[in-house]
């Protein structure tokens, strides 16, 4: 296995389009991590009282649209 510093040197060296090819699949990998560990959280129940506060928070009205919000980003 290459460290970090030995694997970024050899991505500088690449040629643009394969750069480009490199970084989608990062991101791929990235985006598939991230979707296990949110299956993850939401299986061990560690997402329960974030989604119990922002159920609390609609139901008392206290939420707006995301449209007005991000219209007044």
């Amino acid at each position: 296995m290459s460290t970090v510093a030995e694997i970024k040197s050899a991505f500088e060296q690449l040629p643009e389009h394969e750069a480009w090819e490199v970084a989608d699949w990062i991101q791929e990998v990235m985006e598939a991590r991230w979707d296990r560990q949110i299956t993850d959280d939401i299986a061990s129940g560690r997402l329960d009282k974030l989604a119990e506060q922002a159920m609390s928070h609609y139901q008392a009205g206290r939420v707006k649209p995301l449209h007005e919000f991000l219209d007044n980003a």
